[in-house]
């Protein structure tokens, strides 16, 4: 399975960076095998309040996750992610929270994730492969 990092999603919506709105937009909507991460999905949720001035609303913000989850698998946490985001984030240099998007992505048997925020040093340690989209 396929999955994008919270960047992905929001950038799905910012207007300030045409090329990377445009590229984010491609991916999500041709995303073969997408699966929607909890933390994601709630780190969008938090994170597109950001783009009010923008006109996007919380609503519209609920509204995409509700769709995405009809068209993607959604991928709850398990007790073990908390125990691969422990030890990701102090082998892998990771903060706690995107130790937690890649330990969610194992646990789920996610292969790739698409974000801007790792490099892909990243893929030989967890089998996750990493790619950036932009």
């Amino acid at each position: 399975m396929n999955a994008v990092d919270t960047n992905v999603l929001i950038y799905t919506r910012d207007p300030r960076d045409a090329v990377k709105q445009q590229k984010a937009q491609h991916l999500t909507t041709n995303l073969a095998f997408g699966a929607l991460l909890w933390q994601v999905a709630c780190e969008f949720i938090a994170a597109s309040r950001k783009l009010a001035p923008f006109g996007f609303t919380q609503a519209q913000a609920w509204r995409e996750i509700e769709r995405l989850s009809l068209v993607w698998t959604f991928v709850l946490p398990s007790e073990n992610v908390l125990t691969r985001a422990e030890q990701l984030a102090a082998t892998q240099n990771l903060s706690f929270w995107d130790a937690m998007i890649v330990a969610a992505c194992m646990e789920g048997g996610i292969t790739r994730l698409y974000t801007e925020d790792f490099d892909n040093s990243l893929s030989q340690a967890t089998g996750v492969e990493i790619v950036n989209p932009f």
